[in-house]
């Protein structure tokens, strides 16, 4: 049994739920159809009821076609047959259309939860578990959840034609009935003996399924990458070693779900060779009639094809319980990052206000000249900024390493920050916990002296700004892009936002302007314009708080002044964090701190940093003196 019971690692927030818990709960996504339901009921009998009546018109056809021969009653007889055959045809169809609606509006709620609730887990679900196999769940898992009620419709049929055979052979023969009752209990015995091992391979074959998705997923999105070091053939490797595995599960849980029915198979020829002998024999004595012995014999068939169908049956629905399973882990599982019970909506939060009100209800003084005009149009604000503070924050993103220590740190409103320090320093944990991507484990962060643990997510990350590292840009054209801060913003507000930064000249540089389609992720604009879009993006959100993740990558000189401008624009009046990795960048902002392994080593102004001869001077050989003019003037100078 080593071959069949061997399994896959389960995700850490998988969860095993009973049977019956699966089931209401199931229930609960087609509770609301109800009537509908009912409507399927209805016509699965009225199906069931045309069926049978054709064969027992066809059973009473061969008794009287033994003592009356007329031309005309077997014309009758037939267009009964012909017309319960077409009654069985429309009560099908409606069935299979009230059923079909049912299940698509369910699979629709059921993959709307499930995509709602993968949107609201933090960043620290998505570092442990592969996007991919998140996707499979969403996609297969429900897609494979939608065939339970096709099962249960297609089931209940059956019994229910076996119902109306049963009460009217009871009639006929009771002993041949309770000979084709006695057979039920070994039939579905057998059936549900394969449960817990149907279950088991048909979960890992779930997750195997899931752990391809995720290797076709991932390297799909990294094969840039793999053709620029040549790695195409170790991508090629690595998804056949997966989908072999993928072969072995499946094979296993092919030959599981399919043991049952030649077992079952055996079981119905034995009952049918009983049915065969009895009924016979009490044909030949004249107890029955020819026709009741075929209404007998179709009777064994349409018996043991729901008994054969309970072994499909219960196989296909272990497919569909683990599939809901898999999803309602999904679903149930607990953000790290979560709310206090004393939630208070940012609008309550902002102690600060009045000063920054009182500073921007003068906007006749504010809008005396052009150029302020300008910049408040484009989202500049006029308040102070917030007041951010960290106090003894302890933080960690797993037991074996501890990020931040006992960190504190304070900005003052309107405050540009510029954090620097080594790769693995801390830097950008400290902007992903003040956006509660990640929740720290002790100490508090305050926004305008409200732990932001108390703050409404939404109200929280509508104030942060943030510009990542890597600008990710959704498919679309720039100006699409650029309203992602605000759908509802005008064409206007969005091209003033854009041509805020760099006094515009990037965005006429653009083929079709802010109708530029981005392509897969921004590739089809570089990389320094992906920048000014986020940083427009920004602009035009009009957060109290501004965090910058610097790329480092290069960009050629004109586009970087047009970057820095555009710095500029959008820190102004704003309480600003940015993990710098350019030298204008650090030069312009208030004050510099150097981070190494979670605390602060040295802070002060650029000047006042580098007099001092310590970490940041360091760093500054390191990173940044090469771009500066001096630098480049002394190797111009020794080039001579």
């Amino acid at each position: 049994m080593g071959f069949i019971m061997d399994g896959l690692e389960s995700e850490t927030y998988d969860r095993s739920y009973t049977d019956r818990y699966l089931v209401g709960r199931i229930w609960s996504y087609f509770r609301p159809f109800s009537k509908r339901l009912l409507g399927v009921g209805l016509v699965l009998t009225a199906a069931a009821l045309s069926e049978f009546a054709a064969l027992a018109v066809i059973g009473r056809a061969l008794d009287w076609a033994a003592v009356e021969t007329a031309t005309g009653t077997m014309l009758l007889l037939a267009a009964a047959v012909a017309g319960f055959g077409i009654l069985e045809w429309l009560f099908n169809f409606a069935r299979h259309y009230l059923s079909g609606r049912v299940v698509g509006q369910s699979i629709w709620q059921l993959r709307s939860d499930a995509f709602h609730k993968a949107m609201e887990h933090d960043l620290s679900f998505y570092d442990e578990n592969s996007s991919g196999k998140v996707v499979s769940r969403i996609t297969t898992d429900t897609e494979d959840f939608s065939g339970i009620i096709a099962l249960i419709t297609d089931f209940l049929a059956q019994l229910i034609l076996v119902g109306f055979f049963f009460v009217y052979l009871s009639f006929i023969s009771w002993k041949l009935s309770l000979l084709l009752l006695a057979m039920a209990p070994l039939a579905i015995g057998l059936a549900l003996a394969f449960r817990k091992l149907a279950r088991f391979v048909t979960m890992n074959a779930k997750r195997v399924t899931a752990t391809v998705n995720g290797r076709i997923q991932e390297s799909i999105a990294g094969i840039a990458i793999a053709k620029g070091f040549r790695r195409e053939k170790t991508l090629w490797k690595d998804f056949k070693d997966d989908n072999r595995l993928s072969y072995r599960f499946h094979l296993r849980r092919g030959i599981v779900l399919q043991l049952i029915f030649p077992i079952v198979a055996i079981a119905s020829g034995v009952g049918n060779g009983f049915i065969a002998y009895s009924g016979g024999q009490m044909a030949r004595a004249g107890a029955i009639s020819l026709g009741e012995w075929f209404l007998f014999m179709q009777a064994v068939g349409y018996f043991w094809w729901p008994m054969l169908n309970i072994a499909s049956f219960w196989n296909q629905l272990q497919d569909g319980l683990a599939a809901a399973e898999r999803i309602f882990s999904l679903i149930d599982r607990t953000p790290k990052v979560r709310q206090s019970t004393d939630v208070r909506q940012s609008t309550d939060v902002r102690q600060s206000t009045d000063v920054r009100q009182s500073v921007a209800s003068d906007k006749e003084e504010y809008s005396s000249r052009a150029s302020s005009n300008f910049q408040k149009k484009a989202g500049v604000k006029a308040s102070a900024g917030a007041e951010l503070v960290f106090s003894k924050v302890d933080f960690a993103y797993s037991d074996k390493e501890t990020v931040l220590k006992d960190f504190s740190l304070r900005i003052a409103p309107g405050e540009k920050l510029a954090i620097v320090g080594r790769t693995g320093a801390g830097k950008s944990s400290i902007v992903r916990l003040l956006c509660r991507f990640y929740e720290f484990q002790s100490g508090s962060i305050t926004i305008d002296g409200r732990d932001i643990r108390q703050l409404d997510l939404n109200e929280l990350r509508a104030d942060i700004g943030l510009v990542s590292q890597t600008p990710f840009l959704f498919p679309g054209s720039i100006a699409d892009n650029i309203r992602y801060a605000r759908p509802e913003a005008t064409d206007a507000e969005v091209e003033q936002a854009a041509r805020s930064l760099g006094r515009g000249d990037w965005v006429d540089d653009l083929p079709d302007g802010l109708k530029t389609a981005t392509g897969h992720r921004g590739s089809s604009i570089s990389m320094g314009q992906r920048q000014l879009v986020s940083l427009s993006r920004v602009l035009l959100k009009n957060p109290d708080t501004f965090i910058l993740d610097e790329a480092t990558s290069s960009v050629d000189p004109f586009t970087e002044a047009q970057i820095q401008e555009g710095l500029e624009t959008v820190m102004r009046g704003r309480t600003a964090i940015v993990i710098a990795h350019r030298l204008s960048t650090v030069r312009f902002t208030d004050r510099i701190i150097v981070l190494e392994k979670g605390s602060i080593l040295e802070e002060g102004s650029h000047l006042e940093l580098l007099e001092r001869k310590g970490h940041y001077a360091r760093l500054y050989d390191t990173y940044f003196r090469h771009q500066s003019i001096e630098y480049i003037e002394e190797m111009a100078e020794a080039g001579k």
